[in-house]
This record gives C-alpha cells, sequence and structure tokens, in this order.
C-alpha cells in the first residue's frame, strides 16, 4: 500500500474543507489509523521464476500499478558477473525475461535492461543469461561509458553530497530494480540498495571512501526505484558477490516499494541479523523505510 500523505489522508477521511469541528477521540482514531500504514513486501513462493514474478507483483495490485501505456522503463538486475545463472552472482535470467513481458503487457513503449558489470561486459554478459532473456522484448545497455552517465545532487547524504547516475535511469518514467539476494565481503550482503552500485558510474570511489555503506545508503536517498523486485530463486551464501560458493533454493521472489524493508528481508534470507548490516541501518536512520519486519506487512502467496 502507497504511504499516504498527512493532507491526503485527511482529503480522503473528509476533513479538509470540513469547517465543524471532530470530536478529539474521532481524531486521534484516524491519526492512529494513519500510523498503522504499514509497507508490504508481497512473498511469492514455490513456482517458476516466470509465476512468482507475476505472482509477487500480483500481490502489490499488478504491474499496471506501475507500468502505464506508453511509459519508458529501466529494469536494472544484477549483472555484474562472468558466473553462468545456477552460480547465483547474477539476477536469474528467468525473473529478468517474466518481467520485460509484464511491462510488455502493461504497455511500455520501451524497456531496457541496464547495469555497468563488474567483470568485462562482453564476458558477463555472454554467460549469465541476459541476452536471451532480453529477447522477450527489452533492448540491453552495458553502461560501461562515462558519458552515459549525469551528475546529481544528493542533499541529504551524510557522506556523498553528489555522484553520478546512468542517464537511461533518470529520464526514465519506471525504475525497476531486481537485485539477487546473496553475501558480500564488504558489506555482509547484497540485495536491493547495493545493487545500486551498478548505476553509478565511479564504484570505487565509494569502495575507496571512510564507509562504503554510508555511500550505499546516501545514493539510495537520491536514486529511488518505482519497483523492487528480489531475486532469491537460487541465493548465494558463501564467497559473494561474485563466487563461485555454496548456494540455497529458496525458491521465492519478493516485490515491494520500501528498499529498507525489501534489504532486511533479504538479510533473513542470508542468515543475517538487519541490524548487523550498516547500510541497512543508516537507510533507516535516514527514513528510507522500515528494518523491523515485525512492523512490514507480509503478504505471501
Amino acid at each position: 500500500m502507497r504511504r499516504l500523505s498527512r493532507r491526503e489522508f485527511l482529503r480522503r477521511a473528509g476533513i479538509v474543507g470540513v469547517t465543524t469541528c471532530i470530536a478529539g477521540k474521532e481524531f486521534l482514531g484516524l491519526m492512529e489509523a494513519e500510523a498503522a500504514v504499514k509497507p508490504t513486501l508481497s512473498v511469492a513462493s514455490g513456482e517458476s521464476p516466470e509465476l512468482l514474478v507475476r505472482k509477487a507483483i500480483d500481490g502489490l495490485g499488478g504491474i499496471k500499478k506501475f507500468v502505464k501505456p506508453g511509459n519508458i522503463v529501466v529494469i536494472k538486475p544484477n549483472l555484474a558477473w562472468a558466473r553462468r545463472p545456477e552460480q547465483a552472482a547474477n539476477t536469474n535470467p528467468e525473473v529478468i525475461s517474466a518481467l520485460i513481458k509484464l511491462c510488455k503487457q502493461a504497455g511500455a513503449k520501451r524497456i531496457t535492461v541496464l547495469d555497468h558489470s563488474c567483470d568485462n561486459t562482453i564476458a558477463a554478459f555472454g554467460v549469465n543469461g541476459v541476452r536471451d532473456a532480453v529477447k522477450a522484448g527489452a533492448r540491453l545497455v552495458a553502461a560501461d561509458k562515462k558519458f552515459m552517465f549525469q551528475g546529481i545532487k544528493i542533499p541529504k547524504g551524510k557522506l556523498l553530497k553528489a555522484d553520478e547516475c546512468a542517464k537511461e535511469i533518470l529520464t526514465a518514467d519506471v525504475f525497476i530494480n531486481v537485485p539477487i539476494a546473496k553475501v558480500h565481503g564488504s558489506t555482509l550482503i547484497t540485495a536491493g540498495m547495493k545493487n545500486l552500485m551498478g548505476t553509478n558510474w565511479d564504484r570505487q570511489a565509494w569502495h575507496h571512501s571512510a564507509d562504503l555503506d554510508q555511500c550505499i545508503a546516501d545514493y539510495s536517498t537520491a536514486v529511488k526505484p518505482d519497483l523492487i523486485v528480489l531475486d532469491a530463486v537460487r541465493i548465494l551464501l558463501t564467497r559473494g558477490p561474485k563466487g563461485p560458493g555454496q548456494t540455497k533454493d529458496v525458491g521465492q521472489v519478493i516485490a515491494g516499494t520500501d528498499p529498507v524493508a525489501i534489504d532486511s528481508y533479504a538479510a533473513t534470507l542470508l542468515g543475517k541479523d538487519p541490524h548487523q548490516v550498516s547500510h541497512i541501518k543508516y537507510a533507516a536512520a535516514l527514513g528510507l523505510g522500515q528494518m523491523d519486519l515485525k512492523k512490514v506487512t507480509l503478504r505471501r502467496t
């Protein structure tokens, strides 16, 4: 459920424009109802990756809630590594393909799958399955040239006050982040917020900064997906982010709009307490979302 602004909540409740007084208890009840609105994660389990994607997004109201006819859509999976799909170092190509199909069905004018890979692009894209995935109806963009990025301001950042982001994302109508859940040697886990490093030009600057996790949280205040679809079909439990390592078949896809809740859920799948993951804590402190999963509605399908 989309979080309502206070003004919109009052308007829907018939408050705005009403000049008569409302009893204190009634007004308090409305405020309590507003506070009770929780972020929702839609958790789909036990089907093929394509059906999992559809079920997860349907749990949020369906793809048409996010993608409108004529929209330009950018899908950002994790395509960083020259690893095969079964090694769980990149987003499952069947998840990417399923999302492309849904966006097409919703009437998207153009769909772009984009990443700034870590391994050589030709090597990575050649084995991780994305070239077959985009045959569902998208263009594939390797964001590996400096001119493809544009400067952005990060006014809420604690460490980062400015950076760069792929122009395709900045000009898109809809931005969908499609990470895979896996462990990471530097940040304990990588999921939605860390996946945004693939939208940035100079990721090494973050690694060489005073605090990589703070950079991740700061950047997330400025680059905000409209939808996050977390691939937990098969997750990487050791030697992340590249592997090869131990994998686990979880058989889930999780959809949501709260980046902190998504990453907190991913942490639990990887055997971590979200409070152990610094960029999750930092992002919660910056007001980006809810890290206490007891305060998140988990809609399981």
